[in-house]
């Protein structure tokens, strides 16, 4: 799920926030605007409270018996919430893991330039999945590959602090190992 989608279901939540006579309970928990907890009363109680005081009943939640209604401006309450919401997003910023390719008879060119691709990808904090794909006879000469992927590591090395996370590893179509920054 990518920051767009979650936004569009966090602002479907914050649409389904009832507030003033939307709210369906007979009692409810009231919260002043200090946040001082006034007690259990009828909603219409409640409504009389928020009106006089020019401001509106919001209800932070319905899970609770008698649901929890707070006295605030519904818009700012909304603001308040999207705000919080978008700060959880921009917190949880999951790295991606790219893969780089590496042939059984790739050349010192190529590997300098996916070592050049690979240092950006893990400067950003990114993982990054070395792949080798072995065809016919290329699987009897692994110990090949092997080396290949050794001299793309220490290309790598030169440049940055790597730390494995998955080891390198035979599977039936190639090698493949993950790496990270230090």
């Amino acid at each position: 799920m990518d920051a767009s989608s979650l936004l569009a279901t966090s602002t479907n939540k914050l649409n389904k926030t009832l507030y003033n006579n939307q709210i369906k309970a007979e009692e409810v928990r009231l919260i002043d605007l200090d946040g001082q907890q006034i007690g259990v009363l009828p909603l219409e109680k409640a409504l009389e409270l928020a009106k006089e005081k020019g401001l509106d009943l919001i209800q932070v939640t319905e899970k609770t018996s008698p649901p929890i209604c707070r006295i605030g401006d519904y818009g700012k309450y909304l603001y308040q919430l999207q705000k919080k919401e978008r700060k959880t997003l921009a917190g949880s910023k999951k790295s991606e893991v790219k893969t780089i390719k590496l042939s059984f008879n790739i050349s010192d060119n190529d590997i300098l330039t996916r070592v050049l691709s690979s240092e950006k990808i893990l400067n950003k904090g990114g993982k990054i999945r070395i792949e080798l794909k072995l065809k016919g006879r290329e699987k009897q000469l692994s110990e090949i590959g092997v080396e290949k992927i050794n001299k793309f590591l220490d290309k790598i090395k030169e440049k940055l602090e790597i730390k494995i996370e998955k080891e390198l590893k035979k599977e039936p179509k190639g090698l493949s190992m993950i790496i990270l920054k230090k």
